[in-house]
Parts: C-alpha cells; structure tokens; sequence
C-alpha cells in the first residue's frame, strides 16, 4: 500500500504503470513484470518525486480501475 497525501492507504497504482509502461513506451509484458522497482525508478527518469506523483495521478484520472 502506498499513502497520499491524505495519509489514506491507496493500493500501489500497477494499472497506471502498466499504462506507461506497456502503452506509451511500448514495453512487452514480460519485459514489464521482469523490472525491478530500481529499474523502474531509473525508467521513469530523474524527475523529482513530486513529478512522478503527478503523472502517476494523472495516468490513474485517465485509466481508472473502478475501485472507487
């Protein structure tokens, strides 16, 4: 679980990764779930962690997994 600003525990958002990952950059599946969360952070980039939360809720708003 990973919490928001809020302190709400939220599920981590694997659909949104997914989204990036898989949809935008085009990543085969299996590629995808052999990444450690290091490699994903290095994937993601140097933005700031403030950036990656706001792309992060962005992709979440945009590909919503119905557990609202």
């Amino acid at each position: 679980m990973i919490k928001t600003a809020a302190d709400t525990p939220q599920p981590f958002p694997w659909r949104a990764l997914m989204s990036l990952f898989l949809g935008e950059r085009g990543m085969a599946p299996g590629v995808f779930w052999a990444l450690t969360l290091p490699e994903i952070q290095a994937v993601l980039g140097d933005a700031s962690a403030a950036t990656r939360r706001t792309e992060l809720m962005r992709l979440m708003e945009a590909f919503p997994d119905g557990k609202r």
